[in-house]
């Protein structure tokens, strides 16, 4: 019998959240190293999958699958494709990096008397978060996938309302009202999400008769299971409902800028960059394979959610004051772009869209990381109460700055290739919609830019005179990021290789091929 090295991906962070929380109140040094280390031993296994991964294998690898719920036809199936894979890496090289940059974010409390915070809690909960989504993005039995979609909101619900931004300018009471606002709103949108969805699985149970999704998508391609139209469209739409709340696609978006402003920046990190891709994710691996024909039926109104994402979401970015809601609105504008590439049918724009989860999680990383190291100095979260800040510390402003430039996707950093690549997609068969949506990049620019100038530029403002540069631990956190940035930006072959085959075997579940081009190339 192989090793079962999906399950024990995802174990290992479940483990260490254990034990993570059953380390002694006393030592709470040691419940950091110990999250610091299983996210590290975390990183080394989805480094294994990684490389035990075939581009050119077949569809679903490192396959487990055991009779879990007999009488329900519930299986523990678990097997991962190139989109898998890769969101599994951006998972677990974003770990390590988001328990460093909060690594002081749960220490104790100093309002009057003296007040503690759980640390070990602050940190278990981290890595339960991250065994969770390692395996939703695993699962091939919908059932297993439901539960850890479901089930990752608990922990996110303490994070956000537990563990809340200490930078608030009305004093900690009216904090932690607006921290247990922002909690809650972000626990009964996605609830409501999951309730639907669950309705959508009873019902995708009854018609099929198990919940495996390649036995499903095999009989459905063969022709031995067969949906009724209308079914197939309630049962997609109760699918899309769930993942367009989690993604965020507008107008089911707004409990993101709530939940990132009220976090702590690694805190809204996780929420962004790793929880929300779930939402993507599972629109191409459960919408497209199990309800191709409706999601092709769905596919205009779809298409014109995600470019009203792109442009609402840049716009509202313009007029923000709050530096953490200005990084939330742009996310649902990549958002937007994202949903845009899944749905526009074409080889190019589904890569670009796996592609830009990617890269939108490490470049969203990197400038949320930095701005919380920034309002962590000022102890303040408005951009107002900067200026002047590169000249006191050049080097968080420089990496504030790429930061922001991958945020605009400047070529020659990672996000320029998969932006473009959707837009390519999305105007091959939907010219005008991938035009319309060429104004996000301009509007992305505007926001970016503007924020760098009233925060980093101009004379230097009494209240940030003595903040100090970026130091060892932060700089830890941030290089690398930047340094992925690059990579990926100058050469995103080994992403692309990864990522192309699985989105051809998407393709053909929606019968779909790429528009001819007008104009042959010259042989």
């Amino acid at each position: 019998m192989s090793f079962p090295l999906l399950t024990a991906t995802a174990v290992l962070p479940a483990l260490g959240a254990v034990a993570t929380a059953a380390v002694p109140a006393t030592r709470r040094t040691a419940a950091k190293w110990l999250a610091l280390v299983v996210s590290l031993a975390t990183l080394a296994l989805a480094v294994t999958v990684l490389v035990r991964f075939d581009p050119g294998g077949a569809r679903y690898q490192l396959t487990e699958s055991h009779a879990w719920i007999k009488d329900f036809g519930v299986r523990y199936e678990l097997g991962v494709d190139g989109i898998a894979v890769a969101l599994l890496a951006l998972t677990a090289v974003l770990m390590p990096f988001i328990i460093l940059a909060g690594w002081h974010d749960a220490d104790p409390l100093e309002t009057g008397n003296r007040r503690w915070r759980p640390t070990q809690g602050f940190f278990a909960l981290i890595l339960a978060v991250e065994a969770m989504v390692i395996i939703s993005f695993e699962a091939t039995d919908v059932f297993l996938f439901y539960i850890f979609f479901e089930a990752m909101l608990i922990p996110m619900y303490f994070l956000i309302g537990g563990f809340g931004d200490r930078a608030h300018a009305h004093g900690e009471e009216t904090a932690a009202t607006q921290r247990s606002y922002a909690a809650v709103k972000f626990l009964l949108y996605n609830l409501v999400g999951g309730l639907i969805m669950l309705a959508a699985v009873i019902g995708l149970y009854v018609v099929a008769g198990n919940f495996s999704l390649q036995q499903i998508a095999e009989a459905r391609a063969n022709g031995s299971l067969h949906m009724a139209t209308g079914t197939e469209r309630w049962l997609f739409l109760g699918f899309f409902f769930a993942f367009a709340v989690k993604a965020p696609l507008w107008p089911l978006h707004t409990w993101l800028p709530n939940a990132m402003q009220e976090s702590t920046a690694p805190v809204a990190v996780l929420i962004t960059a790793v929880v929300d891709k779930v939402g993507t994710f599972a629109m191409l691996r459960f919408c497209l394979q199990l309800f191709p024909h409706a999601s092709r039926w769905a596919t205009p109104v779809i298409l014109v959610l995600a470019l009203i994402s792109i442009l609402y979401g840049a716009l509202l970015a313009v007029g923000q004051r709050d530096i953490k809601r200005l990084v939330a609105y742009a996310s649902i504008s990549h958002f937007g772009f994202i949903v845009l590439g899944i749905f526009a049918m074409t080889s190019q724009g589904q890569s670009g869209a796996t592609l830009y989860m990617v890269n939108h999680g490490i470049s969203t990383a990197a400038l949320m990381l930095v701005a919380g190291f920034l309002i962590s100095r000022r102890g303040s979260r408005l951009i107002a109460d900067y200026g002047g800040v590169q000249k006191v510390a050049p080097v968080l402003a420089g990496t504030f700055l790429i930061g922001g430039l991958a945020t605009l996707s400047l070529p020659g950093l990672a996000p320029f290739v998969s932006e473009f690549l959707v837009l390519v997609g999305t105007f091959t068969r939907y010219p005008a919609i991938g035009i319309i949506a060429t104004l996000g990049i301009v509007l992305a620019a505007l926001y970016t830019l503007v924020l760098y100038q009233r925060t980093m530029t101009g004379p230097v403002k009494p209240s940030v005179a003595a903040m100090p540069d970026l130091r060892v631990r932060e700089l830890v956190v941030v290089a690398p990021l930047i340094a992925l940035l690059i990579g990926l930006g100058v050469y995103p072959k080994p992403v692309t290789d990864i990522v192309n085959p699985a989105v051809k075997h998407t393709m053909s579940d929606v019968q779909k091929k790429d528009p001819k081009p007008e104009v042959e190339a010259a042989k």
